[in-house]
């Protein structure tokens, strides 16, 4: 007797970038603001690059950009080490709260994506390079707006972040679910996708509505169609560039890839 087709079991949501505020814009501005604060010039463009990745890793992967370690040494008189990380995380960690609520609208069509998934039987979980205390401001708005999902898993829960597996495997556990190959992880950042990879999920890159592109909704929808084209041609290959086995614009194009994975999965195809 032959054991039926495996089906999807869960999806796995990122949240800034993916769920909630269009363009990843909630940390830029606090970067920047933070490292002024210590006399280091930091552009948007420099504060985006770790996106994804835990907030202290992504204060030390930005103290080690060599035009910033340069003015760190010049200014402090001695090299950026992990002491520095550690005071301002502590000084980033307040500051990044204080506006995180600003930026927690949901990206257009993500409640009736999920809504959709559960009615199709699929647990929700979730994963992010926020720590606890700022996603304990952010959770119960999403909550008011109808989005609870089933886990949450922190930066700073673990041993490792991302790109570490590790993320999805308490995510696993946390739903009951397995094998990896019954997942889908769905992040906007190179090493959330890379997350679920080492995981073993499939995995879905979000090109528009994340931090490749960087820009809010409104930003995005005042640009003509041309210029929309090129950025997400160029977010599409990074992301493609990560392994992602797809790429959409935003969490609203999800359903046609869950019901692809789906057919996929049937004909006996892994991630």
């Amino acid at each position: 007797m032959t054991s039926p087709a495996p089906r999807l079991s869960a999806v796995v949501f990122d949240w800034a970038g993916t769920i909630i505020d269009f363009g990843s814009c909630a940390p830029m501005g606090a970067f920047v603001k933070l490292f002024d604060q210590f006399g280091i010039a930091l552009t948007i463009e420099d504060a985006r690059g770790p996106m994804g990745v835990a907030k202290w890793d992504h204060i030390k992967a930005l103290g080690m950009l060599p035009h910033v370690a340069a003015q760190w040494r010049e200014r402090h008189g001695k090299d950026f080490g992990d002491a520095d990380v550690d005071h301002l995380y502590e000084i980033f960690t307040p500051m990044n709260a204080a506006i995180v609520a600003d930026f927690a609208a949901f990206i257009p069509g993500a409640v009736q994506v999920v809504d959709t998934l559960r009615a199709r039987g699929l647990k929700i979980g979730s994963t992010t390079g926020y720590n606890r205390p700022i996603m304990d401001i952010v959770t119960p708005i999403a909550a008011a707006g109808g989005y609870v999902p089933d886990n949450l898993v922190c930066a700073g829960d673990l041993a490792a972040g991302r790109p570490s597996p590790l993320m999805m495997y308490r995510s696993f556990a946390d739903l009951g679910v397995w094998p990896p190959s019954t997942v889908v992880k769905v992040d906007d950042t190179g090493v959330g996708i890379e997350e679920g990879l080492n995981a073993g999920t499939w995995t879905v890159g979000l090109a528009v509505s994340g931090n490749a592109v960087g820009l809010s909704l409104a930003e995005w929808q005042a640009l003509d169609a041309g210029r929309q084209q090129e950025l997400r041609t160029a977010a599409g290959a990074s992301l493609r560039a990560a392994g992602a086995h797809y790429v959409i614009d935003s969490v609203a194009d999800l359903l046609p890839v869950i019901s692809d994975i789906e057919t996929r999965l049937a004909e006996g195809a892994r991630p």
